[in-house]
This record gives structure tokens, C-alpha cells and sequence, in this order.
């Protein structure tokens, strides 16, 4: 099965479940039959549940983590910029091979707002996504070119959240 028309989506705002909603898609999409790749981007070193699910629904999923181990350098992002300018390329060269169904690119708001992408790049992404091809683009910030480029925008709001009672992350809900 194939998509009739790809879209493009952002999932962006300061509340939890960017990524987690991008997941819910792309089961949607492999109970379909459809290939998903799901490009992480800032998101280096330590394996999450999603990455033990996508060894359980290979081939149909893949995932491919990008970034360094730990959280971006916001002191000096040299190093952080040249890995996503170099993911970013293989992002470029997977969404343009057409094999995939549904292309997420995860975090690369993010990676726009760290100043490790450029806007301009991400509008060249959306411009050469095939046109069976839908593309997501979730991370927080999400620049206003890219909301205006986009079919659907959804915008997470952070209402309440229990890690600011002290709850930590927890293994199979945040990671």
C-alpha cells in the first residue's frame, strides 16, 4: 500500500507528546503496511522503548538516531551543528529515495532553534519531500516559515506536568 497524497505536519509547543504523538502515527502507518523511517535528530546515545518496538516491527519501521550522546553543547554548538548538518544530509538523501511511507523528522525544530539547521534547510527538506511521501516535523519552536509551509500544525500546551513535582522520567512512558 502507498499513500494516495503525502502532507506535511508539525507537532511543536512546550507540552509533552511531540514525539510521542509522530510514534502513534507511525503504528497507525505499519499496521497498514506502510514504511516508516523516524530520524531523530539531537537525540544521541541511549536506547528508548521506541527503538526496541522498531526492532520488533522491522522492516517496516526504522529508526536512526542522530546527535551526540547527552543534551546539545548551548556554549559553543560547533560540534553539535556539524553532526546535524551531516544528519541532516542523510535525512535529505532517505526522504528523497521515495522508499518511505511516512518520514518523521524528529526534534529538527529543535535543531532549527539551537541554531544547528537552518530554517531555509528544513523548507528545502518539505520542497523535495515526494508527493506520496507525508513528513512529520515535531520539536518545540517551530519557526513560523515552517508553520506556514506545513498541511497540519498542532500545537502541544503545557498545562501540567508532573515532573515539576519531582516525578523523573520513567522507563515505557518517557523513554
Amino acid at each position: 500500500m502507498a499513500l494516495e497524497r503525502g502532507c506535511v505536519q508539525v507537532y511543536t509547543g512546550d507540552g509533552k507528546g511531540k514525539t510521542t504523538a509522530s510514534l502513534g502515527l507511525a503504528l497507525r502507518a505499519v499496521g497498514r503496511g506502510l514504511n516508516v523511517c523516524i530520524f531523530q535528530f539531537i537525540k544521541g546515545g541511549g536506547r528508548y522503548g521506541e527503538h526496541l518496538a522498531a526492532e520488533k516491527l522491522a522492516p517496516l519501521l526504522t529508526i536512526i538516531q542522530t546527535g551526540r550522546p547527552g543534551w546539545v553543547n548551548t556554549k559553543d554548538i560547533s560540534e553539535d551543528r556539524q553532526v546535524a548538518q551531516k544528519a541532516l544530509v542523510q535525512a535529505q538523501e532517505l526522504l528523497a529515495s521515495g522508499v518511505f511511507d511516512l518520514f518523521v523528522c524528529d526534534e529538527i525544530n529543535g535543531a532549527v532553534g539551537f541554531g544547528l539547521i537552518d530554517v531555509e534547510q528544513v523548507l528545502e527538506l518539505i520542497r523535495m519531500r515526494p508527493e506520496k511521501t507525508e513528513l512529520v516535523l515535531t520539536g518545540r519552536n517551530a519557526h513560523k516559515s515552517i508553520i506556514a509551509a506545513a498541511d497540519l500544525v498542532t500545537e502541544m500546551v503545557d498545562i501540567k506536568h508532573y515532573y515539576k513535582a519531582g516525578v523523573p522520567a520513567r522507563t515505557g512512558i518517557e523513554m
